[in-house]
């Protein structure tokens, strides 16, 4: 239907830019969503009715190798997303768009430039990007009617919101990262919090919506997305609220959370319901990574915790294990939304280092890597949710690397081994790095097939959100 207004008929805009996510070898996923305005109005971004067309050319050539024609509708929120396969490995490609309410009404959209994974039989240098925890209503600070009551959020004390004169383009990491420009970049979970402010908080499907439209069409988030492709995950406050699980007769409910996540990010395409938000990807000979969903399965945060008390559910473990053994890949990374190894606060419970949590499936699992020589062949976990950027070491040689909060104003000290109000009072976690003073940053990973000596290197670099380097660590 076309929009109307003073008698001019309204032409949609892409005020959240172009997506692409779950890059492949050979396939990848982009979507746009077609909206009223390229800025916030009244606190959202309205979207509209109408047709966008992708066009997918290879960069070298600009040979047109795809087209897809997609409506945006209301029921998906207004976003179209069209899926792209048969692709070559290791090759630039372009989408082009062109958005409008009528096939003879077309305007320019939103480009992007991805490049395809090598893939398992070459090896080329690989470089991505881990963030989490991108707290909007702690940067903006909007309508806060009083510090402490209108934000009150996990009973921490609050950071002033940001104040610089480029506030309104959003993260400044996100700026940093676009010059980086890595290979791809994973959202870890808490991309966007449903329960900040606590209230009112997100509960309804618009107001869950709202959330992703205020954080998308932040000008960083745009650019950002048209260089560098994406991979994502969900934690408790993308999910439901803070240390959320599938119980509770409150909003949002499990369905409307699943329904948002496969709604608003580009896990799979439109209408697969059934699609699992665990994967994992051959990125090249030398790397391969798996995401693994830390939410929709899990058995009760309340649970006594023993055998039968899981994050993964049986079915995720199984593929896990099996994965994880028919790889051949040199380097294996887990990225995980929550942590395995911490330190972690001592009055959480929802994840695997909590002591009222679930560590006998965290002490199951490492036994099993152990026993099968992964944990001790190139296997590294890599965590969002925590606050602060640290690497740790578990008293069985697994270690993990925590890629901190994006932004200043949410982020925080760490936990430290030894602590009585931590998960190890016992210190028994070889911590080698936690990050201090605080800051906002992002993890880099880079993967180099010829590195020290000839042989394959993989780099764990902690950076700033200016990009000023950490601390890093590197592993052959």
């Amino acid at each position: 239907m076309l929009m109307q207004s003073c008698g001019v008929l309204k032409k949609p805009m892409a005020g959240q830019g172009i997506l692409v996510g779950e890059v492949t070898d050979s396939s990848a996923l982009a979507q746009v969503r077609l909206t009223e305005s390229d800025t916030l109005v009244d606190g959202d971004v309205a979207g509209m009715e109408g047709i966008v067309v992708f066009t997918l050319t290879r960069e070298s050539d600009q040979e047109e190798i795809s087209r897809a024609q997609v409506d945006a509708v209301e029921f998906r929120d207004y976003i179209a997303r069209a899926a792209f396969d048969e692709l070559e490995p290791n090759t630039a490609y372009l989408i082009h768009t062109e958005i409008g309410t009528h096939l003879r009404m077309m305007n320019e959209g939103p480009s992007a430039r991805f490049k395809t994974h090598p893939g398992k039989d070459m090896s080329v240098p690989v470089q991505f990007a881990v963030v989490t925890c991108m707290n909007y209503a702690k940067f903006h600070g909007d309508n806060r009617i009083d510090k402490e009551i209108h934000l009150l959020h996990n009973a921490t004390e609050l950071a002033d919101p940001y104040s610089g004169p480029d506030k309104h383009l959003g993260y400044p990491g996100l700026e940093t990262l676009l010059k980086i420009k890595p290979d791809f970049l994973v959202g870890a979970g808490d991309t966007v919090y449903y329960d900040t402010p606590k209230e009112p908080r997100a509960e309804t499907v618009p107001e869950m919506r709202q959330k992703w439209h205020e954080q998308f069409v932040q000008p960083r988030f745009r650019d950002l997305f048209a260089e560098v492709p994406t991979f994502w995950e969900v934690d408790d406050h993308d999910y439901r609220i803070d240390d959320g699980d599938i119980t509770g007769n409150y909003l949002p409910s499990p369905g409307d959370a699943r329904r948002m996540l496969l709604e608003q990010l580009p896990y799979g395409e439109h209408g697969d319901m059934d699609i699992k938000t665990y994967r994992t990807y051959r990125v090249s000979k030398e790397l391969q990574v798996w995401f693994v969903e830390n939410r929709i399965y899990r058995s009760p945060n309340a649970m006594e915790d023993g055998p039968d008390k899981t994050i993964w559910g049986a079915e995720q473990k199984a593929w896990l294990k099996q994965t994880l053994q028919a790889s051949d890949a040199p380097f294996k990374i887990m990225i995980s939304p929550t942590p395995m190894i911490g330190p972690d606060s001592l009055h959480k419970f929802d994840n695997h280092t909590n002591l009222l949590g679930f560590r006998h499936e965290r002490d199951e699992f490492f036994k099993w890597l152990v026993d099968t020589g992964i944990g001790h062949d190139n296997f590294y976990l890599i965590t969002g949710d925590r606050h602060w950027q640290y690497h740790s070491i578990s008293p069985e040689g697994i270690q993990e690397f925590a890629c901190g909060a994006l932004t200043d104003t949410n982020s925080r000290l760490g936990v430290n081994p030894g602590n009585p109000n931590g998960t190890d009072p016992d210190a028994l976690v070889n911590q080698v790095y936690s990050q201090n003073p605080k800051s906002g940053g992002f993890l880099l990973v880079r993967v180099e097939p010829n590195g020290n000596g000839g042989k394959p290197e993989l780099i764990f670099d902690f950076r700033d959100e200016k990009g000023v380097k950490l601390y890093n660590q590197s592993k052959q």
